[in-house]
């Protein structure tokens, strides 16, 4: 059997189970009403139904079948832009097309394997996400670019998944989108799973999780049909900031799940994480850290830029 432990934040207080464990897995609501029915869902070690209610500190423990063992957490010999390292952190700049950790599909060749040989073993990192995450905390999909910290104990790790569940990391992207933005503003919606689509997300207006990302033009050039923006997250929910940008008909190009997908040679979303901030868990200093903008999104600027 397989054992996940989830930690009830202040943003899901007050919640049915059944519509937190949706919120937070890739499960449906459906599916977690089930499990509730079959005594697979426990608050707090104690057996509950899909219409409990939970409160801020409680431990749901959420008991399934075990799935096809995965294979992919050997260490692997491949390069990392490093931007940081000590004995509790390392950050580190993710190139597009490098997927965060193993997971079915992606057995190998991902961000963990590198780390994995990068620190030499397991141990060397923090163990709360277990075998398949060790030392990550926080992720960014594939096909984004950008910084990302890990974790090289477990002091680290719930230090900074502290930070993160208080908004307390700055979290800054940049992104090419369809369309000409001129003024800054503020997305604030709820998120939650597509019920037609289990790998999408989808703006709701109930039975969601609270997201919000402010944006502004980068206004260093004109483009065509198209505008540079930097955004900042204040909530972290699964592609927020590409479901919040097709939300106001405004896609981040390149997003074939949002978007239009064009243009194809980008093979994924123009969107770079290029800003990560955090108080650092063995000194209690605020640390900041960019990333430059990559290749890619250069080339897509070049090829939209208007003539001045």
């Amino acid at each position: 059997m397989n054992s996940t432990d989830i930690i009830v934040t202040p943003e899901s207080d007050k919640k049915r189970v059944d519509s937190v464990i949706a919120a937070l897995t890739e499960h449906s609501r459906t599916s977690a009403a089930l499990f509730c029915e079959r005594g697979q869902v426990r608050i707090n070690c104690l057996v509950v139904t899909k219409s409990a209610v939970v409160k801020t500190g409680d431990i749901i423990t959420l008991t399934l079948p075990d799935e096809p063992a995965l294979t992919g957490t050997e260490p692997l010999d491949i390069a990392l832009d490093i931007v940081f390292e000590d004995k509790h952190v390392l950050v580190v700049n993710k190139p597009r097309g490098l997927v965060v950790h193993p997971a079915h599909g992606h057995e190998q060749d991902t961000l963990v394997n590198a780390l994995l040989f990068h620190c030499k073993g397991a141990n060397k990192l923090s163990g709360i996400g277990g075998e398949l995450r060790p030392g990550i905390v926080h992720r960014i999909d594939k096909d984004t670019s950008g910084l990302l910290v890990i974790a090289k104990n477990d002091h680290s790790h719930r230090f900074l998944a502290e930070q993160l569940a208080t908004h307390g990391v700055t979290r800054e992207y940049q992104a090419m989108v369809q369309g000409t933005l001129k003024q800054a503003g503020t997305v604030r919606t709820q998120i939650a799973r597509d019920v037609n689509n289990r790998k999408r997300m989808a703006v709701v207006r109930t039975g969601g999780r609270e997201s919000v990302t402010h944006f502004e033009p980068v206004e260093t050039h004109s483009y065509r049909n198209a505008t540079h923006l930097r955004l900042r997250l204040e909530t972290g929910r699964t592609h927020q900031i590409r479901v919040h940008m097709a939300f106001i008909s405004h896609p981040v190009l390149g997003d074939a799940v949002y978007g239009s997908g064009k243009p194809t040679w980008l093979a994924g979303q123009c969107l770079h994480a290029g800003k990560l901030g955090f108080v650092h868990p063995g000194t209690g200093e605020y640390l900041e850290f960019s990333a430059p903008l990559p290749d890619y999104f250069v080339k897509l600027q070049k090829q939209l830029l208007l003539p001045e």
